[in-house]
C-alpha cells in the first residue's frame, strides 16, 4: 500500500514536486548547501536523466516542475546524492546541534543511515495542461516574493524566474511546453 495519495502516474508528463528538509530545518540557507541542489540537477539534466521546466530553491524546501523517463528514480537518487553531500558538508564543519536533529528526525525504518535530511515524499503533481503549467510556474516563481523575500521574482537568485524573464539563471531550464 503506497504511503502517500500523491504518485507518479505517467513520467512522460512534467509533475509538480515539493521536497522538504526534516522539521522544516533552514539549510538552505547556506549558499554551499544550495549550490548542491543546482549540481545535482545541473547532472541530470546533462546526462539526459530529467528535464526541468521551474524551479525555487526556498531556506528550508524546493519546489520544482520536472520530467524524466522514470521520475520516482531520478528523485530517489537526487535526493539521496544531495543528502549524503548536504551531510558530509555538516560533518566536516562540525555542525552537530544541526546533525543531532537530522538524527532525531530519522525515522524508524530507515536503517541504513544515521540521519534524515529530507521528509518522506514529494507530493508529485502530475502537469495536466498549458493552464496548469503556468499556473504552477508562477506559483514557484512567486513562493519567494509572498515569503516577503524580494519584491519581484527575478529577483531572488535561486529561482527559474529570471530564465522565464529572458535573463540569465544559475541554472538552464525549458521553458518551452
Amino acid at each position: 500500500m503506497p504511503r502517500s495519495r500523491y504518485q507518479i502516474y505517467d513520467t512522460h508528463f512534467p509533475h509538480f514536486l515539493t521536497c522538504t528538509i526534516v522539521n522544516w530545518l533552514p539549510l538552505f540557507g547556506s549558499p554551499p548547501i544550495a549550490e548542491f541542489i543546482l549540481e545535482s540537477w545541473r547532472f541530470l539534466q546533462n546526462n539526459g536523466r530529467m528535464v526541468l521546466y521551474a524551479y525555487v530553491i526556498m531556506e528550508n524546501h524546493v519546489h520544482l516542475i520536472a520530467a524524466a523517463d522514470d521520475l520516482s528514480k531520478e528523485l530517489g537518487d537526487f535526493k539521496s546524492f544531495t543528502a549524503r553531500q548536504i551531510v558530509d558538508w555538516l560533518e566536516a564543519r562540525d555542525a552537530m546541534r544541526v546533525l543531532a536533529e537530522l538524527a532525531r528526525q530519522k525515522l524508524a525504518h530507515k536503517t541504513d543511515r544515521t540521519y534524515q535530511v529530507w521528509q518522506e515524499g514529494s507530493h508529485p503533481e502530475m502537469i495536466q495542461g498549458e493552464t496548469m503549467m503556468r499556473q504552477k510556474v508562477t506559483y514557484i516563481h512567486e513562493n519567494p516574493v509572498k515569503r516577503g523575500y524580494v519584491d519581484e521574482a527575478i529577483h531572488w537568485r535561486y529561482s527559474s524566474a529570471r530564465n522565464y524573464a529572458g535573463l540569465p539563471g544559475l541554472l538552464e531550464v525549458t521553458c518551452a511546453w
